[in-house]
């Protein structure tokens, strides 16, 4: 797991902030945690996740909200977004997004996100070969 992912977490439950937060630590993953929809856009503006994880109970627009600040810019990968809800949203705007159902287990949340992350790791090299290919010598 590359010590540089950031992971920003979206989530108006303390102490669902709390236990991702700790165990995203303990591997390694820079992380960001608020419970409020406008705060979650800033950190991503600012802090630029690999991931986010939001909590679609925070309020009814927090999914779309988030399709802007975490676009392919300036030649990056979109960050990859795992949506917790209770009901199945669209996932058109979140190509590399996963929704996860609730009542759901920390454990196999985590495991999807190590995942995922992993996932984004080996797309961004893939990318930083192609670019150096084609880069003159």
């Amino acid at each position: 797991m590359n010590p540089h992912q950031r992971v920003l977490i979206v989530d108006r439950s303390e102490e669902s902030r709390e236990v991702l937060q700790t165990a995203l630590s303990r591997r390694g993953m820079d992380t960001y945690a608020t419970g409020a929809a406008g705060q979650g856009i800033r950190f991503a503006q600012e802090h630029r996740p690999d991931l986010v994880v939001i909590d679609l109970d925070v309020d009814d627009t927090t999914a779309e909200a988030f399709s802007g600040p975490l676009g392919n810019s300036h030649g990056e990968l979109p960050a990859s977004v795992v949506l917790l809800g209770g009901v199945r949203r669209n996932l058109e705007r979140f190509p590399g997004g996963e929704f996860v159902p609730k009542l759901y287990h920390y454990g196999p949340l985590i495991r999807r996100i190590e995942e995922l992350l992993e996932d984004r790791r080996r797309a961004v090299a893939v990318c930083h070969s192609r670019e150096r290919s084609r880069s003159p010598i």
